[in-house]
């Protein structure tokens, strides 16, 4: 298991708001004992002299090794939080994305490598899913921006 601890440093991140029908494609954030404690959407760091736009086409060919297509409005969120004793602070942009592989869909359950090898696993979850377990969404904010998600 790997013990990851939020960079002392502003980080700048794009994450893709991936969707089948009301559900959000997101990946599972686990604690340091392996228990899920939230999801978070797909995405990563924005590297020097990249756009929002290629880091998150970069992000998902990483991930998922697929393209997407951007297919909505930018949202900006500030992200000041705390992880095991840490704090972490981030500005995210976050988009509708449409994935062009159309098998992802299909699947319920994907597994994924990051780029550091570390395993991953992304699920497609139901507002209620992340109610009913008692799960946070990462990061902080973002439920006010998901139009899907709105009563």
């Amino acid at each position: 298991m790997t013990v990851w601890r939020p960079p002392q440093q502003i980080r700048v991140k794009v994450i893709g708001l991936a969707w089948r029908q009301d559900r959000l494609l997101a990946a599972e954030v686990e604690d340091d004992g392996g228990r899920i404690k939230g999801i978070r959407p797909l995405g990563g760091s924005i590297e020097f002299g990249e756009t929002r736009e290629q880091a998150l086409q970069r992000e998902f060919r990483e991930e998922l090794e697929t393209a997407i297509r951007i297919a909505g409005p930018w949202h900006l969120l500030e992200n000041i939080f705390e992880h095991h004793g840490a704090t972490g602070h981030e500005y995210i942009f976050a988009a509708d994305i449409e994935l062009a592989d159309a098998s992802l869909y299909a699947r319920d359950e994907i597994r994924y490598a990051e780029l550091d090898e570390t395993a991953a696993t992304a699920r497609w979850f139901g507002r209620d899913m992340v109610r009913d377990a008692d799960i946070d969404l990462y990061p902080t904010g973002l439920e006010k921006v998901l139009s899907r998600w709105r009563d």
